[in-house]
């Protein structure tokens, strides 16, 4: 495991408690990309930027929003549920209960994939988006950071322009569905922060991958302040 990888999972444990749905593997790197989103992609994308230093992905997006103690308690709650949704209506995705938030990981192989140097979304992956979206739709208070990632095959440059139209096509998919463009922070990496090794066709199946960081937006924030009388 990466020295950031390690620092991050000291923070999570020193300000929240941790549950684990499933095993999470995150390998963090300079921080690259831009941030497309209204009002809550904002929010979100100021999270990311001043959190856990230079390697910051889906678990400094989680780490940063944390409210912490009885509040704190009530968000946790209302994340347990929701992870467990996803888990039961999308068997494929990797999902990981960090803190306040949940992380959602998706290879070419579990849930969201895309053909080979191709970004729109169709057949299974559209479907598992398609139940993405409806739970989004059940659990409306929250902010959504959508990651790209890709393997180092190619040239770096493509790697980040294919990540970035990836990224995108998953958010505008979740969009047509329904869900508001303000909740959606929208991130790419290029091959910048593997999780996989590389040099093993394993590994560049891991490292092609969609994540998704759930954090609470400002309501539930707000309403659980007020039931924890903070």
């Amino acid at each position: 495991m990466h020295s950031n990888t390690i620092k991050i999972f000291s923070a999570v444990m020193a300000l929240t408690m941790f549950t684990a749905c499933k095993t999470v593997q995150n390998a963090n790197k300079t921080q690259k990309g831009a941030v497309i989103g209204a009002s809550g992609g904002a929010v979100l994308g100021g999270v990311i930027g001043n959190n856990v230093g230079k390697g910051n992905t889906a678990l400094g997006a989680i780490i940063g929003a944390v409210v912490g103690g009885a509040a704190g308690g009530y968000i946790g709650n209302r994340m347990d549920r929701q992870a467990e949704r996803i888990e039961s209506e999308i068997p494929g995705a990797e999902v990981t209960r960090v803190g306040e938030g949940i992380n959602v990981t998706f290879t070419e192989d579990a849930g969201v994939y895309f053909d080979t140097n191709k970004s729109s979304v169709k057949g299974t992956s559209a479907t598992t988006l398609d139940k993405l979206a409806g739970i989004f739709k059940e659990y409306p208070h929250s902010y959504i950071l959508v990651e790209g990632h890709t393997d180092s095959a190619g040239p770096e440059d493509y790697n980040m322009s294919l990540s970035k139209q990836r990224a995108e096509s998953v958010t505008r998919y979740l969009v047509g569905q329904g869900i508001s463009n303000g909740r959606f922070t929208t991130k790419w990496y290029g091959e910048g922060q593997p999780v996989g090794d590389n040099t093993t066709t394993e590994g560049k199946a891991k490292n092609r991958r969609v994540e998704l960081a759930i954090v609470a937006d400002e309501e539930l924030k707000q309403e659980a302040k007020e039931k924890a009388g903070q």
